[in-house]
């Protein structure tokens, strides 16, 4: 039996117009938008179809957003497909993505997982301003080079991708020197990113702090189906788990290589990303070419899985 699993994006993966044209057409992921609107007390939905891109790319609109946007493809699929969605075997999502695999997977409600996302954004770009930050794509150099050279540079490993893209983060100006001396150790490209601040690193201690209090006044339940957290790269099978992790991933790295390859050998053989963009299918495919993977993020690709079932 073929072991699938679902994935969500994170960050960046945001673009104006996402989940207009499931929220015209499909019931469900028009009640998804609404739903969104009400807990965060403002029209978010026209944000996300509207724009303007300069606003929605902004972390504390972005992050909610994502989690409407994915949700609603999810609840889509479902109607669509007359709830023949099977279950997966696991979850999980990159960085911001992890509330949404956590709301599927009953920990909290849906409302609750745009609210803290909305906090996340607002914490973490609040404390980009207390301590200014940046971070970059390192392509094509081995992470134990890049390791030294964020010793180096004191930076620190952010994002490990996929074989070959790390990103790093940290103090503007010891991002910048990181980026030239991965260069000279032989990376390919060093790409400079569009970020509110240090993501992933020491430098977000301060939306820890803050974070700790609205997740210590939210309810947690078990996960009803694994998450694979992206600090441990490991299933998140307890409600105190859960906590610890969404504690704990503001100033630690993204593990979704490890995720990944931790999936694969419980046997998952199908990746199904659900949300904006195709960010987690192309680096699934460079970490291992032999499983599948399938996008759903509009309408036309909710459509082709629902007839492939």
């Amino acid at each position: 039996m073929t072991q699938v699993a679902w994935v969500f994006p994170g960050q960046g993966s945001q673009s104006v117009g996402m989940g207009r044209d499931l929220y015209d057409n499909v019931k469900s992921a028009r009640a998804v938008f609404a739903q969104a609107d009400k807990a965060l007390g403002f029209p978010i939905s026209r944000l996300c179809f509207e724009g303007p891109e300069d606003e929605l790319r902004q972390t504390i609109n972005a992050q909610p957003a994502l989690v409407i946007a994915s949700y609603a493809c999810l609840e889509a699929a479902r109607e669509i497909s007359g709830n023949r969605l099977s279950a997966p075997a696991f979850l999980a999502g990159h960085s911001l993505g992890e509330y949404t695999a956590l709301a599927v997977a009953g920990v909290f409600d849906f409302a609750t997982a745009v609210r803290l996302a909305r906090e996340r954004g607002r914490l973490m770009h609040k404390a980009g301003q207390k301590h200014p930050g940046s971070m970059a794509a390192i392509l094509g150099l081995d992470e134990s080079k890049l390791a030294e050279v964020c010793r180096k540079s004191d930076t620190v490993m952010a994002n490990i991708n996929c074989p070959g893209q790390i990103v790093i983060s940290g103090a503007i100006e010891n991002v910048s020197k990181a980026m030239e001396m991965a260069i000279a150790a032989g990376a390919s490209r060093a790409i400079p990113l569009q970020v509110s601040g240090a993501f992933h690193s020491p430098l977000m201690q301060p939306a820890v702090e803050g974070m700790i209090k609205y997740l210590d006044a939210t309810t947690f339940k078990t996960p009803s189906i694994p998450v694979i957290g992206n600090v441990t790269a490991l299933p998140l099978d307890t409600a105190e788990a859960v906590k610890t992790e969404l504690h704990s991933q503001l100033t630690s790295p993204v593990q979704w290589q490890r995720t990944i390859e931790y999936m694969v050998q419980q046997g998952v053989s199908t990746f199904i990303e659900i949300g904006p963009g195709k960010v987690l299918t192309g680096l699934i495919r460079r970490i291992n070419k032999e499983v599948k993977t399938i996008n759903i993020g509009d309408l036309e690709t909710v459509k082709s899985l629902a007839e492939q079932i």
